[in-house]
């Protein structure tokens, strides 16, 4: 009986933690992690290619309670057929959330690909139509399950009386992910933009042990820029907020960069800000820019109901993207965080 009823706690908890704690697996530095966020991200940016990852531990306090990580690869195809203003790219992510010490794990493959439309012959401003297919992958390794009747003076030592028929359970679906993206210019050196997203279009249903649960689509809506400040400074901004199965996050805040040399785009910058995640946390960034590469981040610090717990330690975070810039061509101004 208690076997089924953990693993009823298992399952519940599976979606629970999606919507309620990630919202989907999700990251501070969100924009840093741009094909999880909006499928029309993909191949929007200054270069040929990009490589993304990040790293995140969540609760570092509670040993291993959450630790996602993800790496991506974007390129654009076609430049040369396609219309000047015009742009077609494809992509490819990978990541992983653990929960409690491997006990339970998410693993997700995806391929997206956007196509972004120039609206005027200046190319201020584009349209962008992102599509994504994701493969989830659930699994619960039974043998990090303890029961209490295992506990004794030494620890979880004890041989429980429940019987797994398996070292591990898995379960699997299939999800489909779509956005729109607005990019514009104004002036030379200024940059917006605004996007939606939807993931989880087909409601996909996860079966576990003869029940099935559906996954709740995710609804986002983001935006930013970056604007000169004149000298040597440049200011980003940006916001995100995402609301699924009756649970919503909102993050908001911006960066300043710093950069050795305004009239040398690929000039060492260094980037001081901070996010702020309404009624959870506050979020301190430091970054780093040199050639192609931004290093970036964050350590989350919990000021909601739950820092008696965490000790307001809510994650540490790293993210890491390299732009592949051809040096001869004109710089295109992009979303940048």
């Amino acid at each position: 009986m208690r076997y089924v009823i953990f693993i009823s706690i298992v399952c519940c908890s599976c979606f629970s933690l999606t919507s309620v704690s990630a919202q989907d697996p999700h990251f501070s530095q969100f924009f840093a992690s741009p094909l999880t966020i909006n499928p029309a991200f993909t191949g929007k940016f200054d270069g040929n290619y990009r490589i993304a990852s990040n790293h995140r531990n969540q609760w570092p306090t509670i040993n291993n309670a959450f630790i996602t990580t993800t790496g991506s690869f974007d390129a654009k195809l076609l430049q040369k057929s396609l219309n000047e203003n015009d742009s077609w790219g494809i992509g490819f992510t990978g990541y992983s959330d653990n929960h409690a010490n491997g006990a339970l794990k998410f693993n997700y493959a995806s391929f997206s690909t956007a196509y972004h439309k120039g609206v005027d012959e200046d190319n201020n401003t584009q349209i962008g139509f992102g599509f994504q297919i994701t493969q989830a992958n659930m699994l619960v390794n039974t043998n990090q399950i303890k029961f209490e009747d295992q506990l004794t003076n030494a620890g979880f030592t004890g041989i429980t009386t429940e019987l797994f028929s398996a070292p591990s359970l898995t379960a699997n679906y299939t999800t489909v992910n779509a956005g729109l993206l607005l990019n514009g210019t104004i002036g030379e050196q200024n940059n917006y933009y605004i996007g939606l997203s939807m993931y989880h279009l087909n409601r996909p249903k996860q079966s576990f042990l003869g029940a099935n649960y559906s996954v709740s689509p995710r609804f986002t809506v983001h935006g930013g820029g970056y604007f000169y400040m004149g000298t040597n400074a440049t200011l980003h901004v940006s916001a995100i907020h995402q609301m699924q199965g009756g649970t919503q996050e909102t993050i908001m805040g911006g960066a300043l960069q710093i950069s050795s040399d305004p009239e040398n785009d690929r000039a060492p910058s260094i980037y001081i800000g901070s996010w702020m995640r309404l009624k959870d946390a506050i979020i301190p960034y430091v970054g780093i820019e040199f050639n192609d590469f931004r290093i970036g981040a964050t350590y989350d610090i919990n000021n909601s109901l739950l820092k008696t717990a965490s000790q307001k330690m809510g994650g540490i975070e790293f993210s890491l993207i390299y732009t592949r810039r051809p040096r001869t061509d004109k710089p295109i101004i992009c979303p940048k965080f």
